[in-house]
This record gives C-alpha cells, sequence and structure tokens, in this order.
C-alpha cells in the first residue's frame, strides 16, 4: 500500500496534574471531583463527612513531605511495557528442585485462588482478612506532594478495590488476579472497572525478616513518606509484613474512554454498591476506591483450583511436548476470568504462554471478530479492554459468531495454528465460543480432533453439564462438523505422520465465579458493550502519548490511499459493486494481506469472496474522495507495515455510536449518522447469508 500522510502543525497543550487530595487523618476532606465520581458518589461523600467531622480531629503535621524522584512516571504517559522476558524470577522446567517446592506450591494454590473469600477481618492486629475502614488508615499512609501511598499489609491480608493504579511491590510478595509480584519487580498496572468483578491485592507469605525486617521497611518509608507517616507506619511491620506502593495512572487508553460520557465512570463503583465503598482514606485520590468485606472479588471453586493446579504441574513436569490446554463451556461461565488468571499463574514459571483466540465475540487481545494466536508475556490484570495489542498472526472473520460461514471459521484456525512454531516449548491455551449446542458443539469436537491436546477443561456452573462430557471415550464416536469417527488428529493432518490420537486429560470445572450463567444487567456488562469497550480501546492508540486533551477523531489527519494500491471487500453480507463504496464509507475496515498482487485496470478492485489473509490492524475509513481516486484512512498502524496492506475488509464490526455521535465543535446535523430510519419497510436491513446448512434446492431427496 502506497500511502501519504499529510502534515499539520501540533498545539502543545499544559500536562493535567492531579489534584491535591488529602484524607481523613491530617488530610483536607476528599470531594466528589477527586473521585471523579457520579451525583450519587458525591451526595455518599458528603453524608460521610458530615459524620467524619463530629469526631475528634488530629492535629495538622507541621512538616511538609519531602519530594521524591521517580523516573517511572514520566514513562507512563506512553503506556505501559514491560519486558518480553518477565519470568517473575523462575523457569517452567526446572526439575531439580520440584520435590523441594512442594510444600511451597501448596501454601501458593492456598492463596492465588482463595481470592474474595475474605473474612470480614482486616483489624488493627493484623489478622487476616479484607483492609477497610480503620485498618486502612492504620496501614496506609500518603505522601500529598508525591501523590502516591505506601501500604503494608500482613499474610493473607487483602485489599478488594474498584478503579485504576500502578502497583509496586516494595518489600515482601503479593498477589494479583493469580500473578505474584515480589519485591524488587518492576511495576505493573491494575484496572479494575464497574463493568468486571473487582480486582483483589493479596499479601502472600514471606521469608521471615525478623533480623532485618524493620530496618529495610524504615529505609523504604524514608525514601517514600514524610517523617511523621514513616513511625506510623513502622509500628504495623511485623515478621511477614509486605510493603506495596500505589501511584495514580493516566495514559491515552483512560483519557480516551473518559472522554465519553457513557464511559466517564467506568472505574467507579456501580450504583448497586456505592453504600459499600470504602471512603475517606488515604487511596482515594490516587484513583482506588477500597470495598467493604460485603463486596466479593474473585471466587474460585476447589474444582477451579484443582484444575489450575493439575495444569501448572504438568507444565512444570516432564511431558511429551508442550501443553495444549483446550478451555471450552457455555457462555457467561467465566471462561475468559479463568483464563487470565491461568495465563497469570502460568507466567510465574515460565516467560511466555501462546494463546490461540477462537471466540469471535469476546476477544482478549483484539477488537471482535478476530482469530489471532498471540505470545503473552505480561500478566492480564484487567479486561480485555485493558490489554488490547498486535497478536503474531491474525486472522479477520468479520463478524462476532461463526455460524454464517462454518468452513472459514474451522480453516482460519487451521491456518493460525500452522504458523505457530512447532518447535516452541511454552504452553498453549486455546479459547473456544460459548456456543455449545448443535453446531457449535459439533465444532469443539472437530478442533479437540485437529489439535494435539493435552488437557481439555470444561466449564459448568449451577451443578450440571450444559452440554456432553468431552472425554476421551466420549470423542470415539462422536459426530463434528467436519470430522467423523474415527478422526484424523491434528498430528495427522499438520505432519502427515499415522501416529495413534494423543490422549488428553478431561477437567470438569464447576464456576462459581460472580454472575455465573447469566449475563450482566449493569451498565457496561452487556456482551456488545463489553465489544465496544475493546474497539475504542485499540483506537485509543491514535491518540499522541503525551498529556493533553483528547482531540476527536475527525480532527486528525488520515492517510492517502489510491483505490488501485488496494482491493475493498466486504464479507459478512452481500452488498452489489454499485454500493461497496457507500457501504464501507466511515466504517472500520481491517488491513489485509493478500498472497497475490492486486492489479488495476485504472478503478477500484473489488472482492467477490471472502479471503483467509494475514491481518495486521485496523482502521477507520473516514472518507473517500471519488474524484482524486483515494481512500481517506484513519489508523494507529506503523507505516512501515502499512506498506504492506493490499486489501481492506468490511464486517459487520462497526464503530460505537458515540465515535459518531460525540464529535465536538461540529455544527448542524452530525455527519454519517441517520435518524428517523425504519427497519419495517422491505428491504431496509441487511441480507443474512447462512453458510452452515444446505438450502432445501441443494438436498437431494
Amino acid at each position: 500500500m502506497k500511502v501519504k500522510k499529510n502534515t499539520q502543525p501540533k498545539g502543545r497543550t499544559k500536562s493535567q496534574k492531579w489534584k491535591d487530595v488529602r484524607g481523613k487523618r491530617c488530610r483536607a476532606p476528599i470531594t466528589s471531583s477527586d473521585l471523579k465520581s457520579s451525583p450519587v458518589m458525591a451526595q455518599v461523600v458528603q453524608e460521610h463527612q458530615a459524620s467524619v467531622n463530629r469526631k475528634p480531629t488530629v492535629k495538622r503535621l507541621m512538616k511538609k513531605p519531602k519530594p521524591v524522584s521517580d523516573s517511572r512516571k514520566s514513562s507512563l504517559q506512553a503506556g505501559f511495557k514491560k519486558s518480553d522476558l518477565q519470568s517473575n524470577g523462575n523457569t517452567l522446567f526446572e526439575m531439580d528442585n520440584e520435590l523441594d517446592d512442594l510444600e511451597e506450591w501448596k501454601e501458593y494454590s492456598q492463596a492465588i485462588c482463595g481470592n474474595g473469600m475474605e473474612s470480614s477481618g482486616g483489624t488493627d492486629d493484623g489478622s487476616p482478612g479484607r483492609l477497610e475502614g480503620e485498618a486502612l488508615h492504620l496501614c496506609a499512609e500518603r505522601d500529598d506532594r508525591q501523590n502516591h501511598a505506601v501500604l503494608v499489609m500482613q499474610k493473607d491480608q487483602t485489599l478488594c478495590f474498584y478503579g485504576k493504579c500502578l502497583l509496586t511491590c516494595l518489600y515482601g510478595r503479593v498477589e494479583v488476579m493469580g500473578f505474584t509480584i515480589d519485591e524488587g519487580q518492576e511495576s505493573y498496572p491494575l484496572f479494575s472497572p464497574a463493568s468486571h468483578c473487582p480486582l483483589t491485592i493479596r499479601a502472600l507469605q514471606t521469608c521471615s525478616h525478623a533480623s532485618n525486617g524493620s530496618t529495610e521497611a524504615s529505609r523504604i518509608f524514608q525514601k517514600y513518606l514524610p517523617s511523621a507517616s514513616k513511625k506510623r507506619l513502622l509500628k504495623r511491620i511485623r515478621s511477614h509484613s509486605s510493603i506495596i506502593l500505589l501511584e495514580p495512572m493516566e495514559m491515552p487508553l483512560t483519557r480516551f474512554l473518559s472522554s465519553f460520557s457513557d464511559f466517564s465512570e467506568l472505574f467507579n463503583p456501580p450504583a448497586c454498591e456505592l453504600m459499600s465503598a470504602v471512603l475517606d482514606t488515604p487511596l482515594n485520590g490516587l484513583g482506588v476506591i477500597p470495598l467493604a468485606s460485603t463486596i466479593k472479588g474473585l471466587s474460585m471453586s476447589k474444582s477451579c483450583r484443582d484444575a489450575l493446579m493439575t495444569v501448572v504441574s504438568a507444565c512444570r513436569g516432564d511431558m511429551d511436548g508442550c501443553a495444549v490446554i483446550f478451555v471450552c463451556g457455555t457462555k457467561n461461565v467465566g471462561k475468559s476470568t479463568f483464563i487470565r488468571a491461568l495465563i497469570n499463574t502460568l507466567l510465574n514459571h515460565t516467560t511466555g504462554v501462546d494463546y490461540l483466540e477462537g471466540d469471535l465475540g469476546q476477544t482478549e487481545f483484539t477488537p471482535a471478530g478476530c482469530l489471532s494466536l498471540s505470545t503473552v508475556t505480561e500478566p492480564l490484570l484487567g479486561p480485555p479492554f485493558t490489554h488490547q495489542r498486535t497478536p503474531d498472526h491474525m486472522i479477520y472473520y468479520g463478524q462476532s459468531s461463526c455460524e454464517s460461514d462454518l468452513e472459514r471459521y474451522l480453516e482460519s484456525l487451521k491456518c493460525l495454528w500452522r504458523r505457530r512454531s512447532q518447535s516452541r516449548e511454552t504452553p498453549v491455551i486455546i479459547n473456544t465460543m460459548g456456543w455449545v449446542k448443535g453446531f457449535g458443539f459439533q465444532l469443539l469436537v472437530d478442533l479437540i480432533r485437529f489439535f494435539p491436546v493435552s488437557h481439555v477443561i470444561q466449564l459448568n456452573h449451577s451443578g450440571v453439564s450444559q452440554c456432553s462430557a468431552l472425554t476421551q471415550e466420549f470423542l470415539r464416536t462422536a459426530h463434528g462438523y467436519q470430522t467423523h469417527p474415527p478422526a484424523q488428529t491434528a498430528l495427522d493432518e499438520f505432519t502427515e505422520s499415522h501416529n495413534p490420537p494423543r490422549s488428553y486429560s478431561h477437567l470438569n470445572v464447576q464456576s462459581e465465579f460472580q454472575g455465573v450463567g447469566r449475563q450482566g444487567t449493569s451498565k457496561h456488562q452487556r456482551s456488545n458493550e463489553t465489544r465496544e469497550l475493546s474497539l475504542l480501546a485499540y483506537l485509543s492508540q491514535l491518540q499522541s502519548p503525551d498529556p493533553g486533551l483528547v482531540k476527536p477523531l475527525h480532527s486528525l489527519t488520515p492517510y492517502q490511499v489510491p483505490h488501485t494500491a488496494v482491493a475493498l471487500g466486504v464479507i459478512h453480507c452481500e452488498v452489489v459493486p454499485n454500493h461497496m463504496f457507500y457501504a464501507a464509507n466511515a466504517s472500520l475496515v481491517a488491513l489485509c494481506c493478500l498472497a497475490e498482487r492486486v492489479t488495476s485496470r485504472g478503478g477500484p478492485v473489488l472482492l467477490s469472496q471472502a479471503p483467509i489473509c494475514p491481518c495486521v490492524g485496523f482502521g477507520v475509513l473516514r472518507g473517500i474522495d471519488m474524484e482524486r481516486g483515494l481512500y481517506l484512512l484513519l489508523t494507529p498502524v506503523d507505516p512501515s507495515i502499512l506498506r504492506k496492506v493490499n486489501c481492506l475488509l468490511l464486517g459487520a464490526i462497526s464503530l460505537p455510536p458515540c465515535i459518531l455521535t460525540s464529535q465536538d465543535g461540529l455544527k448542524g446535523e452530525t455527519p454519517y449518522v441517520t435518524k428517523d430510519y425504519s427497519f419495517d419497510l422491505s428491504g431496509a436491513g441487511k441480507l443474512r447469508v447462512f453458510k452452515g446448512l444446505s438450502r432445501p434446492s441443494q438436498t437431494r431427496m
């Protein structure tokens, strides 16, 4: 693709600064603006402050906090990047000390899998439980000048919260979503929006620091806190204490999402949980809103814990090749949550985990409608929209469900698997759709036969199975969509060998995640809203990494792409060639690379069939210049990669409405937005073509 980008001067804006917010102890009362809260939250804050003012106050400290220099904050404005070789201090296949750390594994399994099952503790004597209320004032201190807080946690104490922050473990170790963060490691971003289950920080068992614990803690407090706060926190240090640093976090993603009114309260507690929010703490002004013990965090069942430990132990053991974990289950059963916990747990012992995305509707690393293969090297400490990234290999299917073309779905997944290096010894996790009835169940049978699966993890809920158990005995007689017993395996298809089918372990998991078995009814919890969040997160890469005002998409400079340089195709429905430009204008398009060269006789090149080809990213086709024969394209894809693109594919994944309706500075009617449109008229809706079944005219009698 030959591209040319217009240039225009960029104005500099003043950087946004965090307001100086002080807590209850030796601080001025916080306000609703500091919490970025809704009017309901503001009312709760006012009522809480009224009760606080009736209590005796503490005299303000006379000595001001010392300034602390930290180079990491400047890097946050450009997003967060960590080493691709993060191994968390361990290696996957260290067999020499496997027996020695068996007891540690038992203790670790109890620590990582008890999330959300805390007692109502959090007392001032350091007993296990939820940190809330007065316990937070005793264990946390804030440096107002540097706008960060230091928190002392004892073994098994937890902090459950909504919001976003940057966490650094200064002493000991803590666990978040299955990932262990030790002292001396880099900082990790935590995202806990109201659309998902709140995150929980748990302090883990540490080595005994009885000899030099107080000395080390004093050195840490001296660096991050004023002297008065240091003395108070030193009283909380025990032999197994952990010390963490919490800092506010702002990046293009959060700025872009907060610019839309529908998502401005995304990281605040939902209205139904406002009374459970712990207000007026040293953490609130940092973007962290602690929750009381009435709100549970991530809750895992015993079968879920056992499945995690079985897979991790297999990866640490002597397996014949790498582990290939196949995760399936009906929709809203918690597959994505389980997979994130599994990836985070595996990253404690390996440098990377391969992830094959087979769920078109609820993708993990890309906008919806994509099948992808990614190598995960960083923990997933937030929902999918917080860690959008470019996969190693990606194919654009164009819809949130595969029911219209099952053949292309299966062939796309086979193509991605072939692109994976067979010499890799990293674990592979295969995610699947929540379609477990009819053709959807047959697809699961096919996929288990196509890939060299070592573990099948089948999630159910409410104590019953939503479909037949995919055991080896069942697959001996089961019929898939493409395969029938006896069926070939992935070893036969990809290596052309005739080895017997590879055996696998079947693990049945009863899910007990919050809201399991039903779709969330609160704001931002429906499947279409989560898809919009992922797409908005991808488009946030168009924003400047420098702090400043968010620029609407119509104010950005697009690339100019000649009609003759790329082919244009619509893959989700049938569109006559004369209407192709009308369908593609102001739409999301996938940037793909066809194997064959695109040739033109002077006009636009239009595709008649949906190709299976690599996709390198997405763009917004914000305009079509018919006179000059140009597409005007907005995309965050690097120009060096963009030059390889020779195909634009339009699917059923549309732009979020807020992109088109929230265009500031425009007068009159909003472009590309149609009102008073009736879909009751004949031909008003798109034509749906289902390719999974044969038409009656094609059936032989």
